[in-house]
């Protein structure tokens, strides 16, 4: 079993330095990290063959496939993710404010690493190098857990981040892997207080559900993705059809793909034939309620359980709704808090989904897919967080960091 204790020592110790750390030298270190990951393509495209294998072994499907493979191209753009997050500016030292109180002393809220940030994962290989460098920039320390399924494509990464940095004299415990896939050691991290400052759960249901009952450190819960599209009554048929089978086709298999079309019951006849046979196209599998199934050629009956099921695959729940109001309170009851989209030309009707809507994301006229910390703007991200406190939605270089109050005074004592 992994020696949690000592990663937690020597995460904990690297943290201090790292918060230590001026940005030139740890933007320097990322773009070096990023070199080294195209250097060793061909060792890391190796052992991900062997999690593929292992995969097509235990009969994974081919959307979970995807999410696993690495290529040349995707190392590449792996690499070119933490050297954009080089280049995004540096949240830490920053004072987001200051002011002079009544005693004349001068306070300022200003931004500090979190310290050591403990991350579950599962699948895709990615995370590993979007976390570690998010964390790195933010002068975080990081252990990194993730799941069996790519076990010896994440080993390698960690590896040849560590090597990177052990080729620049700096520290191989900034960034730490968790070579031990059971059970136990996952519930040991999950209560690993003395050292870890957060948890950090990105995966599944069962995955996150888990963390949030089991831990003791704190969690920042990252959900998962039970999105949907509502089509409005004053929807325009051409853009409906483009965003629910980009929302559901282009990546079925991540979490700000589309799980449910909602469809008002005044476009339905005209629309869902559309739509279907857009859909047929990728062979998606339609579960319908009674209203969309008497339109559609082929469905099956969707249940009570399909509304709230995170598909990740080429399947789509769909219901007819009498009303705008309908959708909303069909949304806010299934929903999982991440991403939702209504596509609509009137104003009013956009303007209250945006507004009645609970989620991270919420969007008028345009696919969930962009609910991604790369199209926003972040460079990367560690999750989407789908609750309320600390942070909400994708969480970039911000997110990962605490605050605390700098006092400067001249003498003042409180009487």
């Amino acid at each position: 079993m992994t020696d949690l204790i000592q990663l937690g020592k020597q995460a904990k110790a690297t943290a201090y330095q790292l918060g230590l750390m001026d940005t030139k030298t740890k933007n320097e270190l990322l773009l070096h990290m990023a070199d080294e990951l195209e250097n060793n393509s061909e060792k890391i495209l190796a052992e991900n063959q062997k999690d593929l294998s292992n995969a097509k072994e235990n009969n994974i499907t081919d959307t979970m496939l995807d999410r696993l493979r690495l290529t040349k191209e995707r190392i590449k753009d792996m690499a070119d993710g933490i050297r954009q997050v080089a280049t995004l500016p540096d949240p830490i030292g920053e004072v987001d404010k200051m002011w002079k109180n009544e005693d004349g002393l001068m306070i300022g809220k200003q931004r500090v690493p979190i310290g050591v940030i403990g991350i579950i994962y599962e699948s895709r290989p990615n995370v590993t190098t979007d976390a570690a460098s998010l964390c790195f920039k933010t002068g975080n320390a990081v252990i990194l857990r993730g799941g069996k399924e790519a076990f010896y494509s994440n080993k390698i990464l960690v590896a040849v981040l560590q090597q990177a940095l052990k080729q620049k004299n700096s520290s191989p415990f900034a960034i730490q892997f968790v070579d031990d896939t059971s059970r136990e050691t996952a519930q040991q991290l999950m209560k690993l207080n003395d050292y870890l400052d957060v948890l950090i759960p990105r995966g599944g249901a069962n995955l996150i559900k888990t963390v949030l009952t089991t831990a003791t450190v704190p969690v920042i819960e990252t959900g998962t993705g039970n999105c949907h599209v509502y089509i409005d009554k004053d929807a325009q048929l051409e853009m409906a059809t483009n965003i629910i089978v980009n929302a559901k086709c282009q990546r079925p298999s991540v979490c700000n793909s589309a799980e449910t079309l909602l469809i008002h019951k005044e476009v339905a006849t005209e629309f869902l034939p559309v739509i279907e046979t857009a859909l047929n196209e990728y062979n998606v599998e339609l579960r319908a309620d009674e209203r969309a199934s008497a339109i559609f050629k082929q469905s099956i009956p969707a249940t009570e359980e399909d509304w709230a099921t995170e598909f990740l695959d080429y399947i789509l729940a769909v219901k007819v709704v009498d009303s705008l109001d309908e959708a909303i309170q069909h949304i806010n009851q299934y929903n999982t808090k991440h991403s939702e989209s209504i596509i609509s030309d009137n104003y009013f009707a956009t303007q209250q989904f945006l507004q009645q809507v609970d989620a991270a994301a919420v969007y008028a006229n345009a696919s969930t897919r962009f609910t991604d910390g790369f199209v926003f703007g972040f460079g990367a991200e560690i999750g989407i967080s789908t609750q309320k406190l600390h942070a909400r939605g994708p969480m970039g270089l911000t997110e990962l960091t605490s605050t605390k109050y700098i006092v400067y005074g001249d003498g003042q004592y409180r009487k």
